[in-house]
């Protein structure tokens, strides 16, 4: 898969806020590679913020949604993994900024 399917990917994914902090899940630094194979299914391997987010479905749903408008993506598999475990450094400076984390 080349950089310009990934990012496409990554952009898709910048449209999936989490809901309980109101930023997008790429920012938070919660999804930890996406994968796209020749049959057009993609993988993403991704956490949550935490391991009793009762939003877990919600955003795996807004995961698939997000990923099946790309037209190359034929089916979306979501990884939800717990290792690496989140943390407040995953984010981007933006995220940072925007919940006033240092």
């Amino acid at each position: 898969m080349d950089q310009d399917m990934k990012d496409s990917m990554l952009g898709a994914l910048e449209n999936v806020i989490d809901p309980e902090l109101g930023i997008d899940i790429v920012n938070l630094g919660l999804v930890y590679d996406v994968e796209l194979d020749e049959e057009g299914a993609a993988t993403v391997t991704m956490t949550l913020t935490s391991m009793g987010c009762p939003l877990g479905p919600v955003i795996v749903d807004q995961v698939n949604t997000a990923l099946g408008e790309l037209p190359e993506v034929k089916s979306t598999n979501v990884n939800i993994v717990w290792n690496p475990p989140w943390s407040k450094d995953k984010m981007s400076r933006y995220a940072k900024m925007a919940l006033g984390v240092r």
